[in-house]
């Protein structure tokens, strides 16, 4: 008797296969774990670094535990040079970055990360406010569609934009005026390298890594970074000078996915995965808030010393940047479209 009800319990399973088409995958789907690994180009001690766990947490909570992420700083799994190839190959399923370490193989990622007053003082009173202004911008204008576009002809999916807050820009001396930084060499990014040059300084690049080491031997005179080069990285230590007008107020940053990860993944993951995403980008806003802070107690104790640029600089900073626009749009027409959005943007906010 036994034997028959086992018989007939595996003809009714069988036949539930047979009229049901694709029921075993969709039970084996809903059951799959998605073991990801993201790695940033930012070293430990990097804030936004650091919060990438709390970005894996809540896509494991938005996904029911479905999607497990493994978070690695620069350099644990590959240099920072590297991430880029290794996110298109899916050796690493995502990356944590600024667009414009990409900028020479896709040039709109200049434009993502920002030219020199691009994001600068949108409106807001806080750092926060501004952050959010410039994402209304990406996800409301068309700009993250175009990103979008640009970074699939690498095999990538670009997911979501979060911010850095204020960009610092950090020196060994103090800079008053344009003649003061004249020869003076400026760890930058991309396209700011020329807008340096054409100040009359040097624009050199060398990762984060070493910049600590570079401002204490002086083969660099100035670093870029947002507030963790302070907070994090304690750059301060050997470069006091808070040099103002240090760039944007904004410093978008992106996490890209590899198309090969992000076609694996069913609808409801990827709507998991977006939603960890804008979750991470109000959780750094909010840490962001909380670092500035900690660099008015720098101020306030001497440690950090906020250096203006004067009237007559400050002219030539902002002439120069908008310079710059002009001559970037004519490398890329994907950069073109981009700084035609973001001057049409530019011009709302009058």
């Amino acid at each position: 008797m036994k034997g028959i009800q086992l018989l007939l319990s595996g003809v009714i399973i069988l036949a539930i296969f047979i009229i049901v088409p694709g029921f075993g995958q969709s039970v084996i789907a809903a059951d799959k774990v998605y073991r990801l690994k993201i790695q940033s180009a930012y070293p430990h001690g990097d804030v936004s670094m650091e919060l990438l766990k709390q970005f894996a947490a809540s896509a494991a909570k938005r996904s029911n535990d479905r999607i497990r992420i493994s978070v690695f700083a620069d350099p644990e799994l590959v240099p920072a040079e590297q991430l880029f190839e290794a996110t298109k190959k899916g050796t690493l399923d995502m990356m944590h970055a600024v667009g414009v370490m990409w900028g020479g193989i896709v040039p709109v990622g200049e434009i993502e990360f920002g030219l020199p007053m691009m994001w600068n003082d949108p409106g807001g009173e806080t750092v926060k406010a501004n952050s959010e202004i410039v994402r209304k911008f990406f996800f409301q204008s068309g700009f993250a569609d175009l990103l979008r576009r640009e970074y699939a002809k690498q095999d990538l999916y670009w997911l979501d934009m979060h911010s850095y807050g204020r960009l610092f820009t950090l020196t060994t001396k103090q800079f008053r005026t344009c003649e003061d930084i004249k020869g003076k060499k400026f760890r930058v990014e991309g396209a700011w390298m020329d807008f340096y040059n054409n100040l009359n300084a040097r624009g050199t690049f060398i990762s984060g890594m070493e910049a600590y080491m570079g401002l204490k031997l002086g083969t660099i005179d100035a670093s870029q970074w947002d507030v963790s080069g302070i907070t994090g990285l304690n750059w301060h230590e050997v470069a006091p000078y808070n040099m103002i007008p240090g760039g944007n107020d904004v410093i978008p940053g992106q996490i890209v996915v590899s198309m090969k990860t992000w076609k694996s993944l069913p609808d409801d993951l990827k709507a998991a995965l977006a939603g960890a995403a804008e979750d991470y980008f109000h959780i750094l806003n909010d840490a962001y808030m909380d670092e500035m802070k900690k660099v008015e107690e720098l101020v306030k104790a001497g440690k950090l010393i906020n250096s203006p640029l004067d009237t007559r600089c400050t002219e030539m900073y902002t002439q120069a940047a908008y310079q710059l626009f002009d001559e970037v749009s004519e490398r890329d027409p994907a950069i073109a479209e981009a700084i035609k959005m973001v001057r049409k943007w530019r011009e709302s906010l009058k």
